[in-house]
């Protein structure tokens, strides 16, 4: 087993690791939820139209490529529970409590829908919202913050949640709404340019309402945060 990679950044909220999922995932304790989305391996089939730029769908080319089903099963084990998004790319076990999001407005290069599978024996629930509804994406496949907030409070409605993880974190959309939540969150991401992106947001949302509170530290102010520690 390798040696567990310093967090880039940790305290009693959130920890996150810029690295492998594949070697940082067996050092971690479990957690109450998993909560991810990862690569599907579309990106090569991607077209654009619309919905993403140039440059983004470039990037997906490159990094998109979809886990093995033993990496996602391992995932899911470091859960009590899990949410999946695009769980129906990936041999999942049967699933009756299938998460779906419909996409308002629909757009003719992309689906109208997307499904995420989870461990929960309950019936299927759907949540309607728009793909980009604050004008910002910063990833390729980004999902919207209400998107991943509504998914928690479904977890939640089923039993006490309280620590989540995302081994594919992207642009920390999942952490971002942990913050929101009051939830401890544990990330990991891979690609730097997207790392980057979901520290500053992370790190924004846990500044919000701290303004009788002393000021918390920037994330880059942190001792914790050494160049040597991200590679």
């Amino acid at each position: 087993m390798t040696e567990l990679p310093k967090p880039y950044y940790e305290d009693d909220a959130v920890t996150i690791y810029h690295g492998d999922c594949r070697e940082i995932l067996p050092h971690l304790p479990k957690v109450d939820l998993v909560l991810t989305d990862p690569p599907y391996g579309l990106g090569n089939r991607w077209t654009g139209g619309t919905w993403g730029s140039a440059e983004m769908y470039a990037d997906a080319k490159r990094w998109d490529q979809r886990p093995s089903c033993e990496l996602i099963s391992e995932i899911v084990r470091h859960g009590e529970n899990a949410i999946l998004w695009g769980g129906n790319y990936f041999s999942m076990p049967p699933c009756r409590g299938f998460l779906l999001w419909i996409k308002v407005p629909s757009l003719a290069t992309m689906a109208d829908a997307e499904f995420a599978w989870s461990s929960y024996d309950h019936v299927a629930k759907s949540f309607s919202s728009h793909r980009n509804p604050d004008g910002k994406r910063e990833h390729p496949t980004e999902k919207p913050l209400r998107l991943i907030t509504w998914s928690i409070e479904f977890a939640t409605s089923r039993g006490e949640v309280n620590s989540i993880l995302d081994p594919f974190m992207g642009s920390g959309t999942t952490g971002v709404a942990c913050a929101k939540l009051g939830r401890t969150f544990i990330g990991i991401e891979i690609e730097r340019k997207y790392f980057d992106i979901a520290v500053r947001r992370i790190d924004a949302e846990l500044r919000q309402g701290k303004l009788f509170e002393p000021e918390r530290p920037k994330v880059e102010q942190l001792e914790l945060i050494k160049a040597d520690s991200v590679r």
